[in-house]
């Protein structure tokens, strides 16, 4: 209300929204370790090499990336949530492959000590925060790509099924670096003749089935609850997944491993391809 010509007049005003306290701590945060994340994600690229320590570096950053970023669009508790409900499965998965008669559901694999140290002598603390990386850098990927179509009721299944196969492709492009550059890990000869650099394409069917397992878990937690809201378009996890792609495929030149490189290149073309309208809609 103001007086204006010798009489009241009521005027109404729309609040601007602003960010609160704990807002502004997130997006500090978040731009600081994505800032850290591509500084050593650029030593790493540069350097002949980098080392366990720097390798270690470069993982912890990436998740603390993929986390500080989904907090953005909601609380922080659901976040840690979904992430912990993806390390553990995606642990225990990997875990009863690497037990000496188990070897399911990946196949049989060895753990090498350059993957780190195991957790109660079970898995190497690398692999839960690989499946975070893997499985949160594709949700949101997957989320740019799906964009167009999010008002599609079906919306929900085309997430979680194009979440799985960026996930797949992911560790398309890991294994070669994982196996033949840094040994992470080998694997053992199965009955299956065809494998990629080692791993059999049950791996591969493997990494889907646990991805849609955790999704199926995680996915409630994830939601936002406020009806009508609708997340802003955040490119980072379609970078960290870019990012590692390309990481992967630099590794892999360097070990001359050009069928790798080859689909590691095509790969990223491709999903560029789907993300860059999806980004600009």
């Amino acid at each position: 209300m103001h007086f204006r010509g010798g009489r009241y007049q009521m005027t109404s005003t729309t609040a601007t929204p602003t960010l609160d306290d704990t807002d502004r701590a997130k997006n500090i945060c978040h731009w600081i370790f994505s800032g850290a994340l591509g500084l050593v994600l650029l030593t790493e690229l540069f350097l002949a090499k980098p080392g366990t320590a720097l390798d270690a570096a470069l993982l912890v950053l990436a998740v603390l990336a993929c986390i500080t970023a989904l907090s953005r669009q909601m609380p922080l508790q659901n976040v840690l949530l979904g992430v912990t409900i993806a390390a553990i499965i995606g642990s225990v998965a990997h875990g009863l492959s690497g037990l000496q008669g188990v070897a399911v559901p990946f196949g049989p694999i060895f753990f090498h000590e350059s993957c780190g140290a195991k957790i109660f002598d079970f898995v190497p603390w690398s692999i839960p925060l690989i499946w975070i990386v893997a499985l949160f850098s594709s949700r949101g990927t997957a989320r740019v790509i799906l964009r167009p179509w999010r008002k599609l009721k079906s919306y929900g299944y085309w997430l979680i099924g194009l979440t799985a196969v960026l996930v797949v492709g992911f560790d398309l492009a890991f294994e070669p670096f994982a196996v033949e550059v840094n040994h992470y890990w080998s694997w053992q000869l199965t009955k299956i003749p065809l494998t990629w650099y080692g791993a059999s394409p049950l791996n591969f069917i493997s990494w889907a089935m646990v991805t849609l397992l955790i999704l199926a878990f995680a996915t409630p937690a994830l939601i936002k609850k406020k009806p009508g809201s609708r997340s802003p378009l955040d490119l980072n996890p379609l970078g960290i997944w870019l990012g590692a792609i390309v990481f992967f495929a630099a590794g892999c030149a360097k070990a001359a491993l050009w069928p790798a490189v080859a689909v590691d290149g095509a790969m990223a073309l491709v999903i560029l391809g789907f993300a860059i309208p999806g980004a600009r809609w």
